[in-house]
């Protein structure tokens, strides 16, 4: 019954309201006490835990049903964001990744919405946010947050064109400098 996907995103759904994935204050968050702690990076930090563990093969929707294979993704990198658009955090950095996304280095930039409610609005969201390069996949049951076993949005995973994953992280990041670009230039 634990591993029922219903369950479980009642579980995380309630772990993310209290660890309130948009918080303002810049008062500390508490020290995370999870087994994850030791293998995972702190908030906004790089976990390379799960270097070279192989693209899961996922298949998304957008809004008008067009699919999209993660098996069609093969021979170039995949930069996968997770993302909700009630995540400010996560609103935050579209921009930025919208501008990696339309440099046209080869990089996919693919960015999956995590809303359970508001799926029909996902693309109005983008467009009214001057968003062009990114498109709107749904991940309505969140089975792709699952499977990375993601605490927190933003959840961000680099893979390699061998459809390797190369790191990931959490929470907000600055996409738009040089530490960033070098991460994303570990993708080859």
């Amino acid at each position: 019954m634990l591993s029922s996907p219903s369950l479980k995103f009642a579980i995380l759904g309630c772990a993310l309201l209290i660890a309130g994935c948009d918080r303002q204050s810049a008062d500390k968050a508490q020290p995370q006490s999870s087994a994850s702690e030791n293998a995972a990076a702190a908030v906004g930090g790089i976990d390379r835990s799960h270097a070279g563990s192989a693209l899961p093969d996922f298949q998304l929707k957008d809004q008008a049903g067009q699919e999209l294979n993660f098996a069609s993704l093969k021979g170039r990198p995949v930069l996968i964001n997770l993302w909700a658009t009630w995540c400010a955090p996560c609103v935050a950095e579209l921009p930025q990744l919208d501008a990696i996304a339309g440099k046209n280095t080869g990089l996919k930039v693919l960015t999956i919405n995590q809303d359970t409610e508001k799926l029909d609005g996902v693309a109005k969201f983008l467009s009214e946010r001057g968003v062009k390069n990114l498109e709107p996949w749904l991940n309505p049951d969140n089975s792709v947050m699952f499977q990375y076993d993601a605490q927190q949005l933003p959840t961000t995973v680099l893979y390699d064109s061998n459809r390797r994953e190369v790191w990931r992280t959490s929470g907000p990041r600055d996409w738009a400098n040089a530490e960033s670009a070098a991460l994303i230039a570990e993708a080859k």
